[in-house]
């Protein structure tokens, strides 16, 4: 089941003792990952740099939709930005459950994939009412625009505070994060209009409030006083790691 969504990667409930794996760590893995897997060792097309292991973490190369672990073998699961490129998402997500018991992934948004589409992404997902759906990106007729993906995923969340704040007071702007346990509820190719109308034609003014629900200007001050919490966090762990 859907526990919730995170403010940020680094805003997970894992326990210290636990034990964590990272599908897909590519040039970014998770400092709380214990064992970091990635299928594409010889070519940067779905990532943007170098595979990167941190101190302590032991890296393997694995496809994630057959992982070589037993079942229920890790407390945690970690993936980032790696579902949008898979080939079977079923089998992906499958050995995700199989071998946690909990798990957090974060995928590009529908508004996130617009502003910085990806030549290597495969699917466009959008969570709604605590599911997750992917539709094909060329079977739904996806044209790319000006990619601002340099901006968006890089240049923005490293110089700007305004824009940390934004990410982590509205999480699902541009990406969808999920925190679950055993599973969470997602559906390929959903066929039903209300849910297909969100992925091609034109943003509609009501959907402002569907997307971000409104709130009162002391739930707005706690949230972004709460993310200014967490960026600080953030980049004292960050400083740390560089020593």
């Amino acid at each position: 089941m859907k526990l919730r969504n995170p403010k940020s990667r680094f805003d997970l409930n894992i326990g210290r003792s636990e034990r964590v794996l990272e599908v897909g760590g590519g040039h970014n893995p998770n400092p709380r990952s214990n064992v970091v897997v990635d299928k594409f060792t010889d070519t940067n097309y779905h990532r943007s740099g170098d595979i990167k292991v941190l101190a302590k973490q032991t890296f393997m190369q694995a496809d994630g939709e057959d992982l070589p672990f037993g079942d229920k073998e890790f407390d945690y699961v970690i993936c980032c930005q790696v579902l949008e490129h898979v080939e079977n998402p079923v089998k992906f997500l499958s050995e995700q459950f199989r071998v946690a018991k909990r798990g957090y992934i974060e995928t590009p948004s529908l508004l996130g994939e617009y502003l910085f589409p990806r030549e290597s992404h495969k699917w466009i997902l959008h969570e709604h009412k605590d599911v997750l759906y992917l539709v094909d990106k060329k079977k739904l007729g996806f044209h790319y625009g000006y990619d601002m993906g340099e901006l968006i995923q890089d240049y923005l969340p490293t110089h700007s505070i305004g824009f940390k704040i934004v990410e982590r007071t509205h999480p699902n702007l541009i990406t969808v994060r999920i925190e679950w346990e055993s599973d969470f509820n997602y559906v390929i190719e959903p066929e039903d209009p209300e849910i297909r109308k969100y992925f091609s034609g034109k943003w509609e003014l009501g959907w402002g409030d569907e997307f971000f629900p409104p709130r009162t200007m002391w739930q707005e001050f706690k949230a972004a006083s709460a993310a200014m919490k967490e960026i600080s966090k953030s980049v004292f762990r960050s400083k740390l790691l560089k020593k």
